[in-house]
């Protein structure tokens, strides 16, 4: 296939160096953007009588055919080809002879690729919101059907105080929704079209940029046609937007494979997502969380690829830009694999409520709320805090829980107390009285899901 280049060199290319420099393995995934995006520059070449209007639906008509080719498996992408631009060119040259080779009448490639690779990740980006919003689901149903879960709120991965399974799962949920948002504002400001850019000039072609930046869904025009052709920075945007999702499902991952350990066993999983040991016939591991806490780090990588592959770029186009497609490519593909198992992981996993309870009864959770009872009653919280220290040390020296303790043994420590700070320091009790907004109370879970589903509706 011959290059888009021919001319200015008379010697072939190195092997070597021509399979170094060909793209079309990472990029033929954009074919369907490009094809689309070609037929809007077509579509604005005739409005403009740079093409005629038989000449103009040839073209389109020709590039239709090629898209339900490729789709139905009648033409197959040419892995010798130097790009998907390169090779949709070439096969509509072929077929339609001269008129064909007027498509590429003021444009670039580097327009060109600049706007398929937009047009991509908006596709893209818009799966992977459907999927998050499918996990946000997932965690509300499990929380909605754990309201009554109480288990131990960890600090330092301590006991600390009591909360519930469903506060704990809408903790989750609320991060994602800041993943929802993070990648909706990085593809508003990718939604601008570099199509009429050329190669980092513009053209002196009277062309319509309005015309097919509208017809291609684009809310306007990149402004200037340097920043159009050599802005990278929506694929490290949205890179950045995936790794901090990365994040959140690596630390999601890491709880459930806690949770399910012997040492908590506060979840099981099912076994679709679970596999066992080659040798040791009892074990049931949390391989599919495991692997979501491991692929993080490439996602963290392929953000780096991007950062540092533009650190030094002088204006417009350099060929390390097509380095760009494979670093967010990958980002995404991990993401929505993850995604995609995590869901469902999720939906199916069994929550042992008592085994939470249990937990939640030992390690001293509702000391706060002891010392928060001497407080209210005109114990200088510091002074609390230490009384408090010293029944917890004595507990433990006696082998007894604050909830224990008869009244006459909190009496040889302060005379403030009374029969009251039982109810106060129950544990369920613990948890229905944080009713500050945003806090573990049965009031504030109804209200957290009813934002998330606002959220994701």
């Amino acid at each position: 296939m011959e290059k888009l280049w021919a001319g200015r060199a008379h010697g072939a290319l190195d092997k070597a160096a021509d399979d170094f420099n060909s793209s079309i393995s990472v990029d033929s995934r954009m074919y369907r953007q490009d094809i689309r995006g070609s037929m809007a520059h077509a579509a604005s070449l005739v409005k403009t009588g740079i093409l005629s209007g038989a000449e103009g639906a040839k073209i389109i008509e020709g590039l239709g055919g090629i898209l339900r080719d490729i789709d139905e498996g009648k033409l197959e992408i040419d892995p010798a080809a130097e790009d998907i631009h390169s090779f949709v060119e070439a096969v509509l040259t072929e077929r339609l002879g001269d008129t064909g080779r007027k498509l590429h009448t003021a444009r670039s490639r580097n327009d060109q690729v600049a706007l398929d690779t937009r047009l991509y990740l908006r596709d893209r980006t818009a799966d992977t919101i459907e999927l998050i919003v499918k996990l946000i689901d997932a965690l509300c149903v499990q929380a909605e059907r754990n309201t009554d879960a109480v288990m131990p709120g960890y600090t330092h991965l301590q006991r600390a105080q009591p909360i519930t399974f469903a506060h704990q799962l809408l903790a989750y949920g609320m991060m994602l929704s800041r993943d929802l948002g993070r990648l909706s504002d990085a593809a508003r400001r990718m939604n601008y079209s570099p199509l009429g850019a050329c190669a980092l000039a513009g053209t002196t072609h009277h062309i319509d940029r309005m015309m097919s930046a509208a017809e291609l869904g684009f809310d306007g025009i990149c402004l200037n046609s340097l920043d159009a052709v050599s802005d990278r920075d929506f694929c490290v945007e949205l890179t950045s937007a995936l790794a901090i999702t990365m994040m959140h499902l690596s630390r999601l991952a890491e709880e459930l494979i806690l949770w399910t350990s012997w040492e908590f066993h506060f979840v099981e999983l099912s076994d679709a997502y679970t596999t066992g040991s080659s040798i040791m016939p009892q074990k049931k591991n949390s391989d599919m969380a495991e692997l979501v806490r491991g692929k993080t780090g490439r996602v963290y990588g392929d953000l780096i690829t991007l950062l540092t592959m533009l650190k030094g770029l002088p204006l417009a186009y350099n060929k390390d830009m097509q380095e760009d497609k494979e670093a967010v490519f990958d980002a995404f593909d991990t993401v929505n694999a993850c995604l995609g198992v995590f869901a469902p992981m999720i939906e199916t996993m069994t929550v042992k409520k008592e085994n939470m309870l249990a937990a939640a009864k030992g390690g001293f959770i509702n000391a706060t709320d002891l010392a928060d009872w001497l407080a209210k009653r005109g114990v200088p919280f510091r002074t609390a805090y230490r009384l408090t220290g010293e029944i917890v040390a004595w507990c433990i020296e006696n082998g007894k829980t604050l909830e224990d303790m008869s009244l006459e043994e909190y009496k040889n420590f302060s005379e403030v107390f009374d029969e009251g700070l039982y109810e106060d320091i129950s544990i369920a009790a613990c948890v229905e009285k944080r009713t500050s907004a945003g806090g573990a109370s049965p009031v504030n879970i109804q209200a957290q899901l009813d934002y998330l589903k606002q959220v994701t509706s």
